[in-house]
């Protein structure tokens, strides 16, 4: 039996390269950061060494890259401290319905605290309307918070006319980027794409879990929501995860080498799961796809099969897919993404999640074909009882 890992919008594959610097790091250069000695300062260099190298793939200043522990707590900072800090100018922010709970969640929690959050619709591919966007504006509109890449459908997001239309409306306004699917898999120039704050998480881009950053362009006034010993500049407190920022840092230079080819390959292994899948009755794949959508990510709703049934059933054979977001809870819910997309009731809990990467293989593409073509017929048969 064949081994196949088709969740990589979950989490990615460490690469080798990244997990044995970061072995390095935890036992010989294992100083604190913020000491004085000579340990310390070799620790220091890998934390500076890494700001440098994320901020030169994105065109931006060493000084506007802010370690965090990833996705989530980035989006935090960003909403909560970008709208705290700018509370007196308007309380008004802008976000959309497929966001991630990161998003949501927090968008709920400033709801809680006196904001006016106004959530733009999406179109049945997971695209927002930048119409839609223009229309919502006012001059009591703060930040506005778009994710570049959609987790569940792959969805890509008009990020530089959004910044573009905001910026005309109102140059203060902030524009927050939710880009932890989306970085790595496109080329993100915030100052060009007139982003003022992104988020990255590094597990994503086959780097170790619980460590990202937040894009804070030095223009953009944020306020910290963690205090304590004033590290980094004091906008986020405590000690760096060291070996987590230089495993980062070193999953960047490899995503971003010959990156073109890689994109290419991961597009070619999509559409040919996209092909393959198409051959079986009775299913419907959501979101955009080809090149209009992301490289790595299929949504397909299979009639007739719960999800849940059809996860486990794959497990069995050895492939490991999502139902949905892995992100939100391990507990089955109906998904707000695709519900905001229109997928009707019938396959809101019979959808599944495949996601690439670029160690995943035809042959592995041709394994899980071949198997959801023997499985689903005969779910089909045993739902039907």
């Amino acid at each position: 039996m064949m081994e196949v890992y088709l969740d990589n919008s979950a989490t990615t594959k460490c690469l080798p390269e990244v997990a044995a610097l970061m072995t390095h790091i935890m036992c010989e250069d294992y100083g604190n950061p913020s000491s004085m000695h000579r340990k310390g300062v070799e620790s220091e260099k890998y934390v500076r060494y890494a700001r440098e190298v994320i901020a030169k793939c994105m065109k931006v200043q060493e000084k506007e890259i802010l370690f965090t522990s990833g996705g989530t707590e980035s989006d935090n900072i960003a909403l909560i401290g970008g709208a705290f800090a700018n509370s007196r100018a308007g309380r008004h922010i802008i976000t959309t319905r497929v966001e991630h709970p990161a998003v949501l969640q927090t968008c709920a929690y400033l709801e809680e605290q006196g904001f006016e959050v106004t959530y733009l619709p999406v179109n049945a591919k997971g695209v927002i309307n930048p119409a839609d966007l223009e229309k919502a504006m006012n001059r009591n509109t703060i930040l506005v918070s778009v994710m570049h890449t959609n987790n569940e459908v792959g969805a890509v997001q008009p990020i530089e006319q959004a910044g573009a239309l905001i910026k005309r409306m109102n140059p203060n306004t902030l524009f927050h980027v939710d880009a932890v699917q989306g970085f790595g898999k496109f080329r993100i120039y915030p100052k060009r794409m007139n982003i003022d704050l992104m988020s990255v998480s590094a597990h994503k881009i086959h780097g170790p879990k619980g460590v990202g950053f937040l894009y804070i362009s030095e223009k953009a006034k944020v306020r910290p929501i963690i205090f304590g010993g004033g590290q980094q500049k004091g906008m986020r407190s405590g000690t760096e995860n060291v070996p987590g920022i230089a495993g980062m840092a070193k999953a960047v230079e490899e995503i971003f080498t010959d990156f073109e080819p890689k994109i290419h390959y991961l597009y070619s292994i999509k559409q040919k799961f996209i092909d393959g899948v198409r051959t079986i009755d009775g299913i419907r794949i959501n979101g955009p796809e080809g090149r209009e959508g992301a490289p790595h990510v299929v949504s397909v709703s299979i009639q007739g099969v719960r999800s849940e049934v059809m996860l486990h059933a794959l497990e069995d054979k050895g492939i490991y897919v999502s139902a949905g977001s892995a992100c939100s809870s391990n507990k089955p819910a109906a998904s707000a993404t695709l519900k905001a997309i229109g997928v009707e009731k019938q396959y809101l809990d019979s959808t599944l999640r495949f996601s690439f990467s670029l160690y995943t293989t035809e042959a592995e593409i041709d394994y899980t074909i071949q198997c959801m073509k023997e499985l689903i017929p005969m779910l089909r048969r045993y739902t039907g009882r």
